[in-house]
């Protein structure tokens, strides 16, 4: 199903595309048709969030940008979340699992079948770059499609410790979200005001399980994804953190993802004042800062049009470099 929309007073000119999913129900996927035979670029969001992260109805945002420039962008709202149906509620039994092995791929089948013939480049926020990374170990086909990629703010792992961490990551997420989670069914995030969209008890039971273990396996079907992502190489992935995101995404967590899911060609890159950028971004102004178009999205740009270098004081990846606490700080600046 497609709807369309006429931009008007700054609005960016968009389509709507609802993704039927085989067990019921629908994704919405809105399109930003800037060139529509220019590079496609699917945008997956993070957990208690949807895909309004990456865009408003004045026309900021990162997929209005790359619109601009000449990109066919996609950004998804997965399952419940944003303008998906049905909304996420206490009837709702899907968790991540579903996620990387339903919603991805048939997200990665429409972009395909929408664009055309193309390498479909994939951008990410938090919690997406994992479950994007997730479903490309399990899907080798897909990552055959995938061009190159960019993940904003994305980490699996918490192992970097300070207060923030304690309040934000150890006691409200692993511990106060799910005895909410039992009263209501669900998590409805908006609602308490610590997230602008529900998380289902199941999805937040599983990210509670990964950001604590060492171990990536699927707790569903014990699929290693870790060691899928090492058999087979992911896209080259520019890994972006921001020295003033103290929990969600901390410089060091960020860093360890690279470590971890990324592959030859990829890159860290840390979002600083001492790296050359005009403020130490957090998780979420990473993206919604009114500077950041004229900041560092055009170096995102050029990492998505396929530029072998990496941005200026970018970390390449290389196989056995450290991952301990600190390891944040060797590149762009100071870490946190």
């Amino acid at each position: 199903m497609h709807e369309g929309s006429e931009g008007g007073s700054g609005a960016p000119v968009t389509e709507k595309h609802e993704v039927a999913l085989p067990k019921g129900g629908s994704l919405h996927l809105l399109r930003f048709p800037g060139d529509p035979k220019g590079p496609p670029v699917l945008m997956i969001h993070g957990a208690i969030e949807n895909g309004r992260i990456f865009w408003s109805s004045s026309g900021k945002g990162l997929a209005p940008y790359l619109a601009r420039r000449g990109f066919d962008v996609y950004v998804a709202d997965l399952r419940g979340r944003g303008l998906s149906k049905p909304s996420i509620d206490r009837h709702s039994r899907f968790g991540q699992t579903e996620a990387i092995t339903e919603e991805l791929p048939a997200l990665f089948e429409t972009v395909a079948s929408l664009h055309g013939p193309a390498p479909i480049n994939l951008v990410a926020h938090s919690w997406g770059g994992v479950l994007l990374s997730a479903s490309l170990a399990r899907f080798p086909e897909k990552r055959s499609l995938a061009g190159r990629a960019v993940y904003f703010g994305s980490k699996r792992r918490v192992t970097a410790f300070n207060a923030e961490i304690l309040l934000k990551v150890r006691l409200i997420w692993s511990l106060l979200c799910p005895i909410v989670t039992l009263y209501f069914g669900y998590l409805p995030a908006r609602r308490l005001g610590i997230g602008s969209d529900s998380e289902t008890g199941r999805s937040l039971a599983q990210c509670v399980r990964w950001v604590r273990e060492r171990a990536w396996v699927d707790p569903a079907d014990g699929f290693d994804y870790a060691a899928a992502l090492r058999a087979s190489p992911p896209p080259p992935t520019l890994f972006v953190a921001g020295r003033g995101d103290g929990a969600l995404g901390h410089p060091d967590d960020a860093l360890t993802f690279m470590r971890e899911a990324g592959g030859r060609g990829s890159a860290y890159w840390l979002l600083s004042k001492a790296g050359g950028r005009a403020k130490d971004y957090g998780h979420i102004d990473m993206l919604t800062d009114p500077g950041a178009a004229a900041d560092h999205f055009p170096l995102v740009e050029a990492w998505l049009r396929g530029g072998d270098a990496a941005p200026e004081g970018a970390l390449p990846w290389s196989p056995g470099a450290s991952t301990g606490k600190g390891a944040g700080r060797t590149a762009g600046g100071e870490g946190r």
